[in-house]
């Protein structure tokens, strides 16, 4: 009888631990590898960050999805992109010169670099990308021809920080927010953390 109560000792803190961290993982955060140098110098490739999957999302917010379900170009079984949204349901979105107007407004860049902001954002509109005559988009794409306007119910527009390599959604279209695992943070002592986790508080100015 003893043994059996030993081994319960042991059995009954492993089971309640491991159903903790399934509890946690299904439902609250998850740890994703940055895979790509999309979000320099924010992100570096292979740079650990948790995806919250119970936090509001924002314009600015850096959030992580599916980009299988995304991306027509990604032939691999399961991949994440890490890029950050620009544009919420029902925002137009127009770049030009290297500032991003959403309805209109100028947004806050300063969490990239100028290089960032005039070398790899492009000049462009949402109707622009959807019209078959874009730079961005070859090949297959999620865009409608001519008809995209401002981002759809349910669904966000992203890019990277690092524009000039980032596949987003100039690329690719919208993102659905059924396919967003959730939004990306880092901890309070990385340098970028400011970059990351707060940028939204400051989205227009």
């Amino acid at each position: 009888m003893g043994k059996i109560k030993k081994i319960f000792s042991w059995i009954f803190p492993i089971t309640i631990g491991l159903l903790l961290a399934f509890i946690i993982h299904s439902f609250f955060l998850v740890p994703v590898k940055v895979d790509g140098d999309s979000m320099l110098n924010n992100l570096q490739n292979g740079q650990r960050v948790w995806a919250f999957k119970l936090e509001k999302i924002h314009r600015g917010s850096v959030i992580i999805f599916n980009a299988k379900k995304e991306d027509p170009g990604i032939k691999a079984r399961e991949k994440y992109y890490v890029k950050r949204v620009i544009g919420v349901p029902g925002d137009k979105i127009k770049a030009s010169n290297g500032n991003i107007y959403v309805n209109g407004k100028k947004i806050s860049q300063t969490y990239i670099s100028r290089y960032n902001r005039t070398t790899g954002t492009g000049n462009w509109d949402l109707s622009y990308l959807s019209s078959g005559k874009s730079a961005f988009v070859s090949g297959k794409s999620h865009w409608i021809d001519g008809k995209a306007v401002k981002v759809p119910k349910g669904n966000y527009f992203v890019l990277g920080d690092n524009r000039s390599v980032s596949e987003d959604s100039r690329y690719f279209g919208f993102v659905k927010k059924s396919h967003v695992l959730g939004v990306a943070k880092i901890f309070p002592w990385d340098k970028s953390h400011k970059a990351v986790n707060d940028a939204w508080k400051n989205f227009f100015n």
